[in-house]
């Protein structure tokens, strides 16, 4: 008998029905070890001997995989065709050498597609294990490790209110803060456009001004309205003729299959997926035979699958969208990704498949690659200037034309932000001489714009071109961010919040070669050396411990205090910008005698009055420059001030005060709701059955009803002030009879989004603890987790395995037999 693991047990089905009696296939449900999250788990004194250990939740798996390598003669290990998979075939290998159940023979196996002809073609190729590829998994892992649980220490005890830190999570933030700082102070300059519309056999088009005077009109070259006005006035006296036409062919390439970060970013422009969201129905469709691995940097497709494309394009086509040759693309990564093959579907002759998310991902993919192996489009660029009789102004018209579409006939390329200049407007046949009618002169005015925020698909993009990380590691990194709220995600771009800008601050300041781009892109070059076989993983680590050691003791050694004066002094262009009255950007704006100056709390870090404790005066951390100055009282009106205060915004009147909730934007903030806030709780009235009131209120803990000591959550601050009398007993009701701790009545702990099934995953309080559930399969979380950090991908990975395993069992107590009369 031979035995084969896989990864996922959708996998494991189809292969085992692939592969036929003799076999049996099971998965192992990713990683079966990790390094235990404790010190010591790597020991740089011992060549950076690594203590693993067996996830608890994958013991079971264990088990069943080490019962059956007793009775197997061979050991397939089939795990994804990449570095990840490669550890995980390590990792099974040495679980089954130290329980003495490895069998006499072990194969590895890689396929690049889940079908009948890929895994049975796999199999009359085995191959051992490759150790560089396990040397740069274990590389990469003590790396993250030692960084880790180096810097995630000095942070909690040196930086009030920062989470962790990570070697590439924190570059990422890095680039997402610094993008914000060059948005900061950005200074719009204003400039202006002059234009003509003008008409020639019924079809319109637009001229720009380029000449005016004998002098060359930039895009800033008019600066004010005067300048626009008198432009205009001259382009609106002259009488206009062709002056010269020039057409340029040209040809555009298709672009290449996907890889893996091509895909991320195409799918968040096209599709409006996340990285994450992205990979998960990407696995989905790899696992259910549709398409190809999908963690790969290659950007070509095997010699089949090219002869396939050809085939299906002249059939869906004709001849002439086939170009002469096949195509072919080389990758300019450096020792791309091991899976070498691009992204494709596994049968060209099915361009459509699944439903839903999965349909549209699997179409993009289907029409890239298809779209990857026809010929070019072919097009035609026409400008055109015009000229006035006095030769005064030169006006300037761009167009182009599609002479053969060519692959644009099914796919064309997104782009992250829209050109300055359109030129694929349709231009009328024109000649020198002809005199188009003028419709109308415009002058318009405009400001630059500072350079946009990081979308999920630039930062990829910025990422990739920076050398830093890999594509397969990309969904994980941004979902990192956003799950230690070191960033927001607001209209689909990537805001830093305060506390990434603390962090990134920090890491400049006192570690700044680890969070430098080149430092980094180095490092993975060495890391791709060691999955080369070029250079020793250990020889990579001592390199870099013996600098990181010494320089993280260094910090540590520092007092709290003394971090912050230094970062008090890094930040101080932004805590502290220039006024407008020419003031003293420190001087306190309340008592007008104290400096701000940064400090750190229990609850984060804050700006204060040097004057404490005569003056109170604090501000949040990043409300600095003109907003600073106005964190003042400012009055709402009836006597009520709002105030910032050591823990946010709040609203006074008299020795009255209330918290603004999260869900009260600033900007909403009137007298009457002030008024509102002040005057909670709020009662609704006698409880139908008791006679005692229920008051609506917020608490630590959020909105809520009370009721004789009882007391039911609330969803929102709107709530509080909207519930009534019938809503508020059915809510109390519900809390009293713990209705939703067997069923599904109770409001969730939190919504976490969409399984790939199209259910909501939820986080749900139950009899026995938290647990997650799409409604169908329920999933308990594992002992200690805090179910307000659970992620998307935790929640669908658990459910998955639940279901895995079946129904759960029925009590097998029977039931008490009645006494007899």
């Amino acid at each position: 008998m031979k035995l084969v693991v896989v990864e996922s047990p959708a996998k494991a089905k189809t292969i085992e029905k692939y592969l036929g009696s003799g076999h049996r296939v099971l998965a192992s449900f990713g990683h079966v070890r990790d390094l235990p999250p404790k010190d010591g788990s790597v020991d740089p004194e011992q060549d950076f001997e690594m203590l693993w250990q067996v996830s608890p939740d994958r013991s079971k798996q264990l088990k069943a995989i080490t019962d059956e390598a007793r009775k197997a003669d061979t050991l397939i290990l089939a795990t994804d065709p990449d570095r990840e998979g490669e550890a995980i075939s390590w990792h099974v290998q040495e679980v089954l050498r130290q329980k003495k159940a490895l069998p006499a023979i072990v194969q590895r196996v890689t396929f690049n597609a889940i079908t009948n002809s890929a895994v049975t073609e796999a199999m009359k190729k085995p191959r051992g294990l490759d150790e560089d590829l396990i040397d740069a998994y274990r590389a990469r892992r003590a790396l993250d490790y030692l960084v880790g649980f180096t810097l995630s220490p000095i942070l909690w005890r040196k930086l009030p209110g920062a989470k962790s830190a990570g070697r590439v999570q924190s570059v990422a933030l890095r680039l997402i803060v610094d993008r914000e700082r060059e948005i900061e102070v950005f200074r719009p300059q204003e400039y202006w456009a002059v234009s003509a519309a003008f008409e020639k056999d019924g079809q319109s088009f637009t001229a720009r001004l380029v000449q005016f005077d004998g002098k060359k009109i930039d895009r800033l070259t008019i600066g004010s309205r005067g300048e626009a006005d008198a432009a205009k006035a001259a382009v609106e006296a002259g009488r206009f003729t062709v002056s010269s036409i020039e057409t340029k062919p040209f040809a555009r390439n298709p672009p290449p299959p996907f890889t893996t970060s091509t895909l991320q970013q195409e799918a968040a422009r096209k599709l409006g997926f996340s990285a994450s969201h992205t990979m998960r129905v990407a696995q989905s469709l790899y696992e259910d035979g549709l398409i190809t691995y999908m963690r790969t940097d290659g950007i070509d497709m095997a010699p089949e699958a090219v002869s396939a494309a050809r085939r299906a394009i002249a059939n869906r086509y004709d001849g002439g969208f086939v170009p002469d040759k096949p195509r072919h693309y080389t990758s300019k990564v450096k020792n791309a990704q091991e899976a070498h093959e691009a992204i494709r579907p596994t049968d060209f002759d099915r361009p459509r498949a699944a439903s839903g998310d999965h349909a549209r991902l699997y179409e993009l993919v289907y029409n890239r690659a298809l779209a990857s192996q026809m010929v070019s489009a072919r097009l035609e660029r026409t400008t055109v200037e015009l000229t006035d009789g006095a030769g005064r102004v030169v006006l300037r018209a761009s167009g182009q034309v599609v002479l053969f579409p060519g692959y644009l006939a099914l796919y064309e390329e997104g782009r992250d932000e829209k050109a300055d200049d359109d030129e694929s407007a349709r231009m009328p046949a024109l000649r020198d001489g002809d005199a188009p009618l003028r419709t109308g002169v415009e002058a318009t005015q405009h400001f630059t714009q500072p350079p946009p925020r990081y979308s999920e698909a630039s930062l990829v993009k910025r990422l990739e071109e920076l050398g830093i990380g890999r594509p397969s590691t990309y969904a994980s990194i941004l979902q990192t961010l956003k799950d230690r709220e070191y960033v927001r995600v607001d209209k689909g771009r990537f805001v830093p919040e305060e506390s990434g800008r603390l962090v990134t601050a920090f890491l400049e300041r006192f570690f700044e070669r680890y969070v430098s781009y080149d430092y980094t892109a180095e490092l993975e070059e060495e890391l791709d050396d060691v999955s080369g076989g070029r250079l020793d993983w250990q020889k990579l680590l001592d390199d870099f411990w013996r600098d990181f050691k010494p320089k993280a003791g260094e910090v540590m050694d520092q007092k709290p205090s003394e971090i912050t004066q230094a970062i008090d002094e890094f930040l101080e262009p932004w805590l502290y910008p220039p006024r407008e009255d020419g003031t003293d950007p420190r001087l306190c704006p309340q008592c007008g005698k104290g400096r701000l100056s940064l400090r750190g709390g229990k609850f984060g870090a804050f700006v204060a009055c040097s004057n404490y404790p005569e003056c109170r005066y604090t501000q949040k951390f990043g409300q600095g420059g003109d907003q600073a100055q106005s964190d003042g009282p400012q009055e709402l009106g009836d006597g009520i001030l709002l105030k910032t205060g050591r823990f946010g915004p709040y609203v006074e009147r008299g020795d009255k005060r209330a918290s603004i909730p999260k869900d009260v934007p600033l900007d909403d903030l009137t007298g009457e709701v002030a008024e509102k806030l002040l005057s909670l709780p709020r009662e609704i009235g006698a409880h139908p059955e008791t006679g005692k009131p229920i008051t609506a209120s917020i608490g630590r803990y959020g909105p809520y009803l009370a009721h004789d000591g009882k007391y039911a959550k609330l969803g929102s601050t709107a709530e509080v002030f909207e519930t009534g009398m019938n809503a508020a007993v059915a809510k109390l009701a519900d809390a009293a009879s713990g209705a939703g701790k067997r069923g599904t009545s109770r409001e969730p702990i939190t919504v976490l989004g969409k399984h790939p099934n199209g259910k909501d995953v939820k986080v749900m309080e139950g009899r026995y603890g938290p647990y997650v559930s799409d409604g169908t399969t329920h999933a308990t979380l594992p002992k200690g987790s805090d179910p307000k950090t659970v992620t998307l991908d935790e929640g669908i990975r658990l459910i998955d395995e639940r279901a895995a395993k079946g129904p759960a069992k029925k009590s097998r107590r029977k039931p008490a037999r009645k006494k007899a009369k």
